[in-house]
């Protein structure tokens, strides 16, 4: 049987990615995409989801809306750096059409504990922006901890430098306290982060590919990647490329194998000058039982292989 997976994002363009490689994985099958706030508001998150989807083909893909804000403030607002980045829209400032789908009504943090219920083992849930929707699943129903396949989060830094300050990354930074839960919930989760995504890089030369087939989706990844890849030139320009955090979390998701990882129980700083640091937790670490995993290395040249095949084949059969 398929892997069941849910990708929880705050769509901007390696989420956009993320979905792609997802949708182009016949390994796994995507049954819902629950939103965040992040690189874009709540909404707009929401709006491109159910857009993208609409336009690889993948309709039947149900949006679930979830929490707009972090656990610990009452409201949002994105940070210049992410419009830089993500572009004002968070898909590059790429127009597409609006679905004609609405988010279903269920929130996204029912959904996951009721996916979780229904699936148990063979569900792998993915966030790829804030924590806040897990934390929150995991403070209503703390059994699923237990019960779920699988966590692949992208987020954190162990081995590198965050990219929000020397000890922070992005996606931990918007909600600290929240990662926290999860990192010290127990439940089974692999974090993919800078240590990892920053090795894996796309340029000009593959989103021609895209652009090459032809088709609206190829046009519509290339004119967005191209965006992307622009913006890393001001802010790292260093790489010579992307970075493709989301869609390695969303890889490993459909195959572990493609990370080395280290197994140890983490925390996240939610105190003091290192708040957002995502580190080992000191009280676990003679813990026999490690219920996180860290990728440290990654096997470069599959990814990329892999990622190219998938999102180009689901890119060149997209009407």
């Amino acid at each position: 049987m398929k892997k069941k997976l849910i990708l929880d994002l705050d769509t901007g363009v390696d989420d956009a990615l993320a979905i792609s490689y997802a949708l182009g994985s016949p390994e796994v099958e995507l049954i819902g995409i629950t939103g965040t706030y992040g690189n874009v508001l709540l909404e707009q998150g929401v709006r491109n989801a159910l857009a993208i989807t609409d336009l690889l083909g993948h309709p039947e893909v149900k949006v679930y809306k979830g929490l707009s804000h972090s656990s610990t403030t009452d409201s949002f607002e994105v940070l210049d750096i992410s419009a830089f980045i993500h572009g004002k829209n968070g898909i590059g400032d790429v127009d597409i059409p609006d679905s004609s789908r609405e988010a279903e009504e269920q929130s996204a943090v029912d959904f996951i504990i009721d996916a979780v219920k229904t699936y148990g083992k063979d569900l792998i849930y993915a966030p790829t922006g804030p924590m806040t929707n897990i934390a929150a699943a995991l403070a209503k129903a703390p059994e699923i901890k237990d019960e779920i396949g699988g966590i692949v989060l992208m987020g954190g830094a162990l081995t590198v430098p965050g990219n929000v300050n020397a000890w922070t990354e992005a996606n931990i930074s918007q909600d600290p306290d929240a990662a926290n839960i999860l990192f010290r919930s127990g439940a089974p989760a692999t974090m993919i982060g800078l240590d990892v995504t920053l090795q894996t890089l796309l340029t000009y030369k593959e989103t021609q590919q895209w652009r090459d087939l032809g088709t609206k989706a190829g046009a519509f990844l290339a004119d967005m990647t191209d965006f992307y890849i622009k913006a890393y030139e001001t802010t790292a320009p260093h790489l010579g490329g992307c970075g493709l955090h989301d869609p390695l979390a969303a890889g490993v998701a459909v195959d572990p194998s493609l990370v080395n990882t280290l197994a140890i129980n983490m925390q996240v700083d939610v105190e003091g000058a290192t708040r957002g640091r995502t580190i080992g937790n000191p009280e676990k670490l003679n813990d026999p039982n490690k219920t996180m995993k860290v990728a440290v290395g990654v096997d470069v040249p599959r990814f990329l292989n892999e990622f190219m095949t998938r999102i180009t084949n689901l890119a060149r059969q997209a009407a």
